[in-house]
């Protein structure tokens, strides 16, 4: 399935979650720098393969063991960036060893410009390859297909993105290139196209009436954001979609996907010449124009509860309070510290207490999802909602533990040894790094980003995690949303290693 196929049937059928973020917050980026996505099978396929044998031994395959603690090799990256004449920012990877490029143009065109429209953004992104002067969506589709070219979209909080792999052979480049800079630069909306698309998040919404979980995520951003640009959802609302106008696209259009609004990040088999050249002509297929302001600052919400009531079997409990933008110096000991609070799966403290030790949930998961502005922090879970009122109590008073406590070596060595084996994952693939330039760019974090994260991760004490998460997160600042319904509370049942309830099944959606 194309990207753009997976946006409207994934997208429209909705929604979202994200990542250089957490589930509810969808950001466009990795939340870096966490694996992308999944790894090549060209990539991968040395690492599979068994040890090498003489003629006269048998092949074996190595120990796990053997390898100890010795984190995975990673790919070094040598990251070129210039700009462009048009002001486009251009990071740039060489990577010869397969004959193709991956391309990603990251805008600041995602819902948080979308004024007082909310469903702008999303809208103008969606409409990009629905039509161009003598070409259909079809017809759009085909001419990619035809290059075995692949073209994808989308838009969110932040960011819109656009993209394009092709084969770095210039007959197979050279046409996929002058139809993608089409597709970006030179969009028709089309008004059938339009209406179509107004329809799928129509009934979008009307989908959304049926699931607690995206119900509880819209009142959590709306009390934790309040008239700030971030608290509206991207896909808008129920009330914008119909009225928004294919003027009102164009418009956006030439303002946000500008040239001095984009961040070009192209990794492949090219040379930095033919980077350059590429770089140039995507850059003058834009309109010209410089960078929207950027984010605002939000302001501190007020902390409480507030219920969704909802017919179900299980309650959906969300936790929030601001966190941190993007590229602040704290975020490696936030990441290590959410990795030992609930970041991390399965060993973190979140899991063992509240599903291994007692058997209230399939899983309860915690994150920082920084963006351009302070971005979430967020707890989220499922459990029987007659143990919604204990469920949350523990987990406010687990997170006071933390903070009064802070890490301990055990839980601090395991969480870096496990960041360190996951982390070459993240530059696996061409498509991993792009995406990881994509945000690099777009959040001007430095070339060396990437390996600097690493190196203040190993360097880190559980003294400074533990004064870092006292310094961004309170115990009594939580925005709690719960949707489910209400019933008469019961008492929860004590720890132990054999829980008595089991959790529950597969989470409701």
């Amino acid at each position: 399935m194309s990207e753009s196929k997976a946006l409207r049937r994934g997208l429209f059928g909705l929604l979202l979650a994200a990542g250089l973020g957490l589930a509810g917050c969808d950001d466009g980026s990795s939340a870096l720098p966490q694996p992308g996505q999944p790894v090549e099978q060209d990539v991968a396929r040395e690492a599979s393969q068994p040890a090498v044998t003489t003629e006269n031994e048998k092949p074996r395959l190595e120990s796990l063991a053997e390898l100890g603690d010795q984190p995975l090799a990673r790919r070094k990256l040598d990251i070129q960036s210039w700009q462009t004449a048009e002001g486009a920012k251009v990071l740039f990877v060489e990577a010869r060893e397969l004959p193709m490029f991956d391309l990603r143009l990251t805008f600041s065109a995602g819902s948080s410009q979308d004024g007082d429209v909310p469903g702008l953004a999303l809208l103008t992104n969606a409409m990009l390859n629905e039509g161009v002067a003598g070409k259909d969506v079809g017809a759009i589709a085909r001419g990619f297909e035809g290059l075995g070219a692949d073209f994808g979209n989308g838009s969110y909080r932040d960011m819109a993105v656009a993209s394009l792999r092709s084969l770095s052979a210039p007959d197979k480049r050279e046409p996929a290139l002058a139809l993608f800079n089409q597709v970006i630069g030179q969009p028709s909306f089309p008004e059938d196209s339009l209406q179509r698309i107004k329809n799928q998040l129509l009934a979008g919404f009307e989908f959304q009436k049926q699931n607690p979980g995206k119900l509880a995520s819209l009142e959590l951003f709306e009390q934790l954001y309040g008239d700030h640009p971030y608290a509206h959802p991207s896909e808008g609302t129920p009330q914008s979609v119909p009225a928004i106008s294919v003027e009102q696209l164009r418009d956006f259009h030439a303002r946000a996907y500008a040239a001095g609004n984009a961040v070009i990040a192209l990794v492949g088999d090219l040379s930095r010449e033919e980077a350059e050249a590429l770089a140039a002509d995507v850059s003058a297929a834009l309109p010209q124009g410089p960078a929207l302001p950027t984010t605002p600052t939000p302001e501190a919400p007020v902390a409480g509860k507030h219920h969704i009531d909802f017919p179900s079997n299980q309650s959906h409990l969300m936790l929030a309070q601001l966190g941190i933008p993007r590229g602040h110096p704290d975020y490696a000991a936030l990441y290590l510290g959410n990795q030992i609070l609930g970041g991390g799966g399965f060993g973190t403290r979140l899991m063992e207490e509240v599903r291994e030790k007692r058997g209230l949930t399939y899983g309860i998961y915690s994150g920082f999802s920084p963006m351009r502005a302070e971005g979430p922090f967020m707890i989220s879970m499922q459990t029987r909602a007659e143990l919604t009122d204990g469920a949350l109590e523990l987990v406010q008073q687990l997170v006071r533990d933390y903070l009064a406590e802070g890490p301990t070596e055990a839980e601090l060595e395991r969480s870096k040894r496990e960041i360190a084996g996951s982390f070459p994952l993240s530059t696996a693939s061409n498509a991993d790094i792009v995406g990881q330039l994509g945000s690099i760019g777009f959040y001007d974090l430095p070339l060396t980003y990437l390996e600097d994260f690493m190196g203040e991760v190993q360097a880190l004490t559980a003294e400074q995690v533990k004064t870092a998460m006292n310094k961004h997160l309170q115990d009594d600042a939580f925005v709690i949303v719960t949707a489910g319904p209400s019933v008469e509370q019961q008492a929860l049942p004590p720890p132990t290693d054999k829980p008595v309830e089991q959790p529950s099944g597969v989470p409701e959606h």
